[in-house]
């Protein structure tokens, strides 16, 4: 993150919404680097998912401001996420998996309340096979979705919120409050 007494204001308020979101009890939540050459303020946040009963799940959600617009854009604001997940053998070969892994994105901006436009990504299904001296599982299935969208203004607590429940889909969790039977809260 450059210095933020030097950003613009509309930054500032955009970054101060986003510091405001609050994960739940089984991910970490971290501002990290931002990417530095996307445009000319960036700001990233991290997500890991830290309970071992669910599913392996990782993700970062980035900020951009471009006071001058792109055009891809339309707007000075842009949202970059990308989030990867380990999958069981089964899901991994599921036809439908990209189609619910993008749902899980668009229902997750719907239900925040999150404005926006310009909506893109995609979802990747990956597998891959270890051999000779490499550590770890013989074989990995693994998804990966990557998209971006405009906010339509600086209020971003929304489109914080839609990634951390996009974390919560893709990691496997169940809503706030429910417990899964063989789950128990300590």
């Amino acid at each position: 993150m450059t210095a933020m007494t030097q950003a613009p204001d509309l930054f500032r308020k955009a970054v101060a919404a986003l510091q405001t979101v609050r994960p739940r009890p089984e991910m970490t939540l971290e501002a990290v680097r931002a990417p530095q050459r996307l445009a000319p303020w960036a700001y990233a946040l991290s997500c890991e998912t830290t309970d071992p009963a669910d599913v392996p799940a990782s993700g970062r959600l980035v900020l951009l401001h471009d006071p001058e617009g792109q055009e891809a854009w339309h707007g000075v604001l842009r949202m970059v996420v990308f989030v990867r997940a380990e999958l069981d053998r089964e899901l991994a070969t599921d036809p439908f998996l990209p189609t619910v892994g993008w749902s899980w994105l668009t229902d997750a901006l719907e239900h925040s309340g999150a404005t926006w436009t310009a909506l893109g990504g995609t979802v990747t299904e990956t597998s891959s096979a270890r051999f000779g001296e490499i550590s770890g599982p013989a074989r990995t299935d693994d998804l990966e979705l990557r998209a971006s969208w405009t906010p339509l203004d600086e209020h971003l607590e929304p489109h914080g919120e839609a990634f951390l429940q996009l974390m919560s889909s893709v990691a496997g969790l169940p809503p706030v409050g429910v417990t899964l039977f063989g789950h128990r809260q300590a």
